[in-house]
């Protein structure tokens, strides 16, 4: 199913800037090796040098018996560039 973005949704910044960086995110994640099918993704926002940052967090939907396994990718939202990839143990 497609779906036409309207010129609303395109004007909204914050909506089109996560966008951006889940995007980075993504790709940053398949290189490393993680199925994002596979995945629980969570986003959370926070400070980072008087802006602010994206939290992207993939971690294993299997998760039950399994310890760590994360993968965490920071990116900047203001340059789309990825600030800190984390790996959990």
């Amino acid at each position: 199913m497609s779906v036409t973005l309207t010129a609303e949704v395109l004007q909204d910044e914050i909506a089109v800037s996560l966008a951006r960086v889940v995007a980075v995110a993504n790709q940053r994640a398949r290189a490393a090796g993680v199925d994002l099918l596979q995945s629980f993704i969570s986003i959370t926002q926070g400070p980072f040098n008087g802006g602010s940052i994206w939290r992207i967090n993939y971690g294993p939907k299997n998760y039950v018996g399994r310890r760590g396994g994360d993968l965490i990718v920071e990116v900047d939202p203001d340059t789309a560039v990825v600030q800190r990839v984390l790996r959990g143990q």
